[in-house]
């Protein structure tokens, strides 16, 4: 059972317990949070509350984590393209739609069901629920996703992104010109304030992140660029490029309402993805072509 306790400072006080919880760690929902509360799982100076209790300054805050339920993920015969595969590691590209593991209420057609049918082992680090993931990609967001197999190779892969030194390249058509060929974008990426399931660019409870952009080609009022992570934030590429103001085409949460194309979800593909090998120490690369609705899309925009 993981415990965890703060101490309520000057500035987060008269905020209400179940939002100040998702702000100190953003993997952690309201919804979460709110049931914790009612199981007694969150104690305020050693007494229950309830969810909307605004803390005050000095309050000692105490979260022990229940254990979860013991759950029965089951392996799917689910088609997926195994791009690379051996007693370490697997490399997978995903199909836009598909979402990466299990979750509350969402327990069936996902990579990881599909990824129990088809490899033999897969690392235990995450538990029953997200066996062997590593690292994530939005559900629709197509491309490279690499897999462990077993824990030592877990723990080397989940080092290397730790230490910036896995290798991430995206591709996505933006809306607008993008006047510049090249550029960065270094602006932290926290939990927006107004839409807790949205991400912003804002300096409080954020955390560093970096995206490097190439253009690739250029539309009339639209950009075919190459996005290269220096970090791994959620939503990053999309928080990004929306806040430098050329939002990707078809993005349903930083985009326009409006729709474009006939696209489902927003026009990005995990193109690129490096690492050293966690047993060989190999430096490997895997590529994978973009996905027909992006190739669409772009002969489209060619013949406009």
């Amino acid at each position: 059972m993981e415990r965890f306790e703060w101490k309520v400072t000057k500035e987060q006080k008269q905020i209400r317990i179940d939002k100040l919880l998702t702000v100190l760690n953003d993997e952690w929902s309201r919804t979460q949070i709110q049931q914790w509360v009612k199981d007694e799982a969150i104690m305020i100076n050693g007494k229950r509350v309830k969810s909307n209790y605004k803390v005050e300054e000095g309050d000692q805050i105490t979260l022990q984590i229940p254990e979860p339920e013991a759950l029965e993920i089951e392996a799917e015969n689910i088609p997926i393209d195994i791009v690379y595969e051996d007693r370490d590691v697997a490399v997978v590209n995903k199909p836009r739609g598909m979402v990466v593991h299990p979750a509350p209420g969402h327990y069936s057609g996902t990579l990881v069901n599909a990824l129990m049918y088809h490899c033999n082992d897969l690392s235990g680090i995450n538990g029953v629920i997200r066996p062997g993931i590593v690292h994530r990609i939005d559900k629709d967001t197509s491309g490279l996703i690499m897999v462990a197999k077993n824990d030592q190779a877990h723990e080397s892969l989940v080092e290397q992104l730790k230490a910036k030194t896995t290798r991430r390249i995206y591709k996505a058509v933006v809306h607008g010109v993008i006047p510049h060929q090249h550029g960065t974008i270094d602006a932290p990426i926290g939990r927006d304030k107004k839409d807790r399931q949205n991400m912003t660019v804002t300096e409080e409870n954020s955390r560093d992140a970096v995206t490097h952009f190439t253009v690739l080609e250029s539309f009339d009022n639209y950009t075919y660029v190459q996005c290269e992570l220096e970090t791994g934030r959620t939503h990053q590429i999309r928080v990004h490029m929306k806040y430098i103001g050329y939002p990707l085409v078809g993005d349903p949460k930083y985009g326009p309402k409006r729709k474009s194309f006939d696209i489902e979800g927003q026009a990005l593909h995990a193109a690129v993805l490096g690492f050293t090998h966690p047993k060989t120490g190999e430096e490997m690369t895997f590529e994978a072509d973009l996905p027909k609705d992006m190739v669409d899309l772009l002969h489209v925009l060619r013949t406009k």
